[in-house]
């Protein structure tokens, strides 16, 4: 069944494109450009992807871009050294540790030496505590690109019921509380809750950040819901979202895409991230 033939399919690399023409002029009222530090331990291919895309987008918006790779059986001591020495340098104004790490590294406390002056994905302890209290200035790249597209899209966001799924510190927790101080009310659910078709089939708004392929099905979504798909899965050479896109687009109000919707709207947020950051450090 079809609910809204006016469905809207997320153009996700319009709007990132619209991001980073913004952050290409903000970049001209520096005397030198903004330096984004990315630090990435070798051995995982997808983040070498991930790293390119990024570097990629720095060029493209006149941001130098520091790209650091660390031999994969670095010390946890080796790298908080090399965290530290971004940290240390006043010509960078942002610092990313690429995820995820090998193994025998702690990311967490990785995460944890970077300077939260610099931290621009907004992970560090004091950053998240900031955030929760609606007290950051920025967020975490991924959950910024959310609330663009329902900005963009003009998606009412207050008194709506807001489903979030998965509760990573990178996308889930904060755009709960994101949603939650635009004054949605939110269910945050995680792999112990029970009756997740029940609260989703609810939702107003859906956003699905778990790592399973298709996992959403149309039965777990209501007619006229939102749909924001943050699923990358990798099978065959194709990515795939969390969203059973051709099951479950025809039910949407709105519904974003794998490849191609929440992913150029993540990079181009970190270039938003790296001019805010910037700019505070100016002060």
């Amino acid at each position: 069944m079809c609910y809204n033939k006016s469905m809207i399919i997320v153009d996700g690399k319009n709007l990132a494109q619209q991001i980073k023409n913004e952050v290409k002029e903000k970049v001209k009222n520096f005397a030198t450009p903004p330096v984004l530090s990315c630090l990435m331990v070798e051995g995982d291919s997808a983040s070498e992807i991930y790293v390119r895309n990024k570097e990629r987008a720095c060029n493209e918006c006149g941001l130098i871009s520091r790209m650091i790779k660390l031999p994969h059986e670095i010390s946890q001591t080796d790298l908080e050294a090399a965290i530290e020495k971004q940290n240390n340098d006043s010509a960078v104004s942002a610092i990313l540790l690429q995820s995820p790490l090998p193994k025998h590294l702690n990311e967490r406390q990785a995460i944890n030496k970077i300077s939260p002056a610099k931290d621009v994905d907004c992970l560090t302890y004091e950053n998240i505590g900031k955030l929760a209290a609606g007290n950051c200035g920025f967020a975490p790249c991924t959950p910024t690109g959310i609330m663009r597209i329902l900005d963009s899209y003009n998606i009412p966001v207050a008194g709506k019921l807001a489903v979030v799924v998965g509760r990573s510190d990178l996308v889930g927790r904060p755009i709960a509380h994101m949603l939650e101080q635009r004054n949605a009310t939110v269910v945050l659910c995680h792999s112990k809750t029970q009756n997740l078709l029940e609260l989703t089939k609810q939702a107003d708004i859906l956003v699905v950040a778990i790592g399973k392929t298709k996992f959403i099905t149309a039965e777990y979504v209501k007619d006229g819901a939102v749909v924001i798909d943050v699923g990358i899965n990798r099978e065959n050479g194709k990515l795939y979202g969390d969203v059973d896109f051709e099951n479950v687009k025809n039910k949407c109000l709105l519904i974003t895409p794998v490849p191609g919707g929440v992913g150029p709207l993540t990079v181009a947020c970190l270039m938003e991230n790296t001019i805010k950051l910037a700019q505070n450090n100016q002060i």
